[in-house]
């Protein structure tokens, strides 16, 4: 190790010579570390009766692969003894890294952060819990290197209770229909990734089980394979009956941002005009009992339903234009394009 500190006067000149031997001595360093080829992501929260046996079984599989890989396990504000039995693996686990989370922010954020973090080309996504089997992330992988670019696991022979199976399999085929992207599981963890299909990726909120609709709407080839599932044997499950909920909003959001980020005046235009119409139609209609029924004005709800839909019309308008205001300075400000290109291939030119 080069040592910079001097013990006399004289030896100060030789600062900027000491910094450039480091400087030196740092880039080797660097140059000796490889890159991962594969980021192996995991969000834990309360999983502590199963992570022994999780490093354990991720090891054996990942050293198996004969690859360069990380492995980023997100602490997501774990109450239980998580954190500690996870420092202790990664003190003798070089390749496992740890993301603490100061509290509880979800299942997508520690997706997220893990995605931030991971250096690898693939990057694969597996639940702690131990429900899904390491042994399957040689075959995704495989699937991967056939040329796809989002494997995701499809839990056919899924072992949980009945009810959460059936309200399950209703919200993938919802999921399905309305973002024209065919899966039988989108909530299963057990996923790969080529980097570049996440690269500029945000997730919030659930979204983390819509990646394959984000990236088979950007040109991404995703495909889908069987993978094993297990009864949990440790812990308890973190999912309600309320989460089906949440999906059915994100998607919402995720159908708008797919077909109206660039021109959101359509939608609230739509629905701004709709209602001009409706108030027009109920104008029309009011004036028609006035004039051949005798009906009074005060007598039905047409005056103040026409009030109500045309103000409802206007402000709508006005907040598509807002919107489409908002839009622009989004992509002008961050010098990004509302396209994304996937190679320029020229021509040969001949030699006169």
């Amino acid at each position: 190790m080069i040592d910079c500190v001097g013990d006399g006067p004289m030896e100060s000149t030789s600062t900027d010579d000491c910094k450039e031997s480091q400087d030196i001595a740092s880039t080797h360093r660097d140059a000796d570390v490889v890159a991962p080829r594969v980021s192996l992501i995991t969000p834990i929260f309360n999983e502590q009766e199963s992570i022994a046996r999780l490093v354990l079984a991720l090891r054996e599989v990942m050293d198996g692969l004969a690859l360069p890989y990380e492995v980023i396990a997100i602490d997501d504000g774990s109450e239980d003894d998580s954190l500690s039995s996870l420092l202790a693996a990664a003190s003798e686990w070089p390749e496992l890294r740890v993301v603490e989370f100061r509290r509880n922010y979800g299942q997508t954020a520690a997706m997220m952060a893990g995605i931030d973090e991971a250096r690898g080309e693939v990057i694969v996504a597996i639940d702690a819990d131990l429900q899904n089997d390491p042994s399957d992330i040689p075959r995704l992988l495989t699937l991967i290197d056939e040329g796809f670019d989002v494997v995701s696991g499809w839990r056919k022979r899924r072992q949980d209770e009945s009810s959460r199976m059936f309200v399950s399999r209703m919200a993938n085929r919802i999921i399905s229909r309305v973002s024209g992207v065919t899966l039988h599981d989108f909530g299963c963890t057990l996923k790969a990734y080529r980097r570049s299909v996440l690269d500029g990726m945000r997730l919030y909120g659930e979204m983390h089980r819509f990646v394959p609709i984000y990236a088979s709407w950007e040109g991404a080839k995703v495909t889908e394979l069987e993978v094993l599932h297990h009864p949990r044997t440790a812990g308890q499950s973190k999912y309600g009956m309320g989460r089906i909920l949440k999906v059915l909003l994100d998607l919402m959001v995720v159908l708008f941002f797919s077909r109206y980020l660039t021109k959101p005046i359509y939608v609230f235009g739509g629905f701004g005009l709709l209602a001009m119409m409706l108030s027009g139609l109920g104008f029309v209609a009011m004036l028609a009992l006035r004039i051949f029924g005798g009906v009074s004005f005060i007598e039905t709800p047409l005056p103040l339903m026409t009030s109500m839909m045309l103000l409802v019309g206007i402000l709508c308008i006005l907040m598509g234009l807002l919107a489409e205001i908002t839009v622009r300075t989004y992509f002008e400000s961050q010098g990004r394009t509302a396209y994304r290109i996937n190679a320029i291939h020229r021509g040969e030119m001949g030699n006169d």
